[in-house]
């Protein structure tokens, strides 16, 4: 059965763990290419390892998305090397929560280059490919935070409304390009995020609220493979779910 994932080159960011790792992995199944960006090399050329041994196609490419210049050599070594891409999942991200009276001010500057900032250079990278193309697929991550806000998670909130706002005006604007875009924000999911969080005791009691609750990765994965798999003339431009028994 043809699911509109098979032959695609997707471009994955934050994908040397969590989120991206989980779809990374979930659309290689799926027969897509697969071009992995992330800092932490040695866990992308194992993956990309991995993926390629059971048959797919991967390429690592260290990338910091803070860094614009890295992000846009991260799109052009996949349209080198593969001739196009046809998605871009903006995923990579910081969550170091902390009460604002803490004047965490670098941490702040951090979810804003990361969280914001990198889904920004992630559109500027690919969009004139997929202008040129005429299709392509954007895929923005934001967060359940992104819709609701809680105490010690003010900014990193911001920039998930953030990314919500610029999706829908993304969405807007790429329509006379046959662009399709997507922002997906789940919930708790068991991932490596709470490990950037410096404050103990907000790690603690955010660790003690996630382990009891968080649903695996790859239930996130199955939500960009939905979008990216409907047929070409099908948007799907926002999906939230969450843990069955996640409250808020």
């Amino acid at each position: 059965m043809n699911t509109n994932i098979e032959g695609k080159v997707v471009v994955i960011t934050g994908a040397s763990s969590g989120l991206g790792e989980a779809t990374a992995r979930h659309l290689s199944a799926g027969g897509a290419t697969v071009v992995l960006g992330a800092r932490r090399v040695d866990r992308l050329k194992g993956l990309a390892d991995e993926l390629t041994a059971k048959g797919g196609k991967a390429m690592p490419v260290a990338c910091d998305v803070s860094d614009r210049e890295q992000v846009k050599a991260l799109v052009d070594a996949a349209v080198q090397k593969f001739g196009r891409v046809d998605v871009i999942l903006n995923n990579a991200g910081v969550m170091p929560l902390a009460p604002l009276e803490r004047l965490k001010v670098d941490e702040w500057d951090q979810m804003i280059d990361v969280n914001f900032k990198g889904v920004l250079y992630g559109i500027a990278a690919a969009l004139p490919h997929m202008r040129e193309q005429k299709g392509g697929h954007i895929i923005n991550v934001s967060s359940v935070y992104g819709h609701t806000v809680g105490p010690a998670a003010a900014v990193y909130c911001a920039t998930k409304f953030a990314v919500r706002a610029l999706s829908e005006g993304l969405r807007q604007e790429v329509k006379p390009y046959n662009i399709r875009t997507t922002v997906i924000s789940p919930g708790a999911v068991a991932t490596e995020l709470l490990e950037h969080i410096s404050e103990k005791d907000i790690a603690q009691g955010t660790q003690e609220i996630v382990d009891e609750i968080a649903i695996p990765a790859d239930s996130f994965a199955r939500m960009v493979a939905f979008a990216i798999s409907q047929p070409e003339d099908v948007d799907v431009n926002e999906i939230l779910f969450r843990p069955t028994r996640q409250p808020l």
